[in-house]
């Protein structure tokens, strides 16, 4: 038995994408919590384990308003896989810094599993990457920056 239409759940992941764009650009994450379950999970390798929408607000806003995290600012998916019988999206993320204007692109990937509990809102995130690979990425920015401000 078919939970969501493959139409909604790719509408809402574009508005999911959307939310991030804007908190990216504008600093303003609190929106982006608020498109999650007030029971909702948030499973993030480094940082931990969030239950609530109210822990994940508290903890998105404080980590991504910080240097060098408020860097990040665009958010492209590679690519996802959908689910509807089950309304799980798994995708890759790529997590890109601000640009620099020294024609390079510094991000790092991730893999997040979603899953959608209905009327645009999500119980469940989870994001997987390389916590090396995100520090490099961070160090060569940094680098650059250096460099592009001297």
């Amino acid at each position: 038995m078919t939970r969501f239409t493959r139409a909604e759940l790719e509408r809402e992941f574009g508005a999911y994408q959307e939310r991030g764009r804007v908190a990216g650009h504008t600093g303003d994450w609190s929106p982006w919590a608020d498109q999650f379950t007030e029971d909702a999970v948030y499973l993030e390798h480094l940082y931990g384990r969030f239950e609530g929408r109210e822990a994940i607000r508290e903890w998105i806003t404080s980590t991504m308003t910080q240097f060098p995290n408020d860097q990040f600012t665009e958010f492209p998916i590679e690519w996802a896989m959908f689910d509807r019988e089950r309304g799980w999206i798994v995708c890759e993320v790529q997590n890109r810094m601000n640009d620099l204007g020294d024609g390079q692109i510094y991000q790092a990937a991730n893999l997040t599993k979603l899953h959608y509990a209905g009327d645009g809102l999500w119980s469940y995130e989870e994001d997987a990457y390389n916590p090396e690979a995100m520090a490099k990425v961070v160090r060569a920015w940094l680098d650059a920056r250096r460099a592009v401000e001297s």
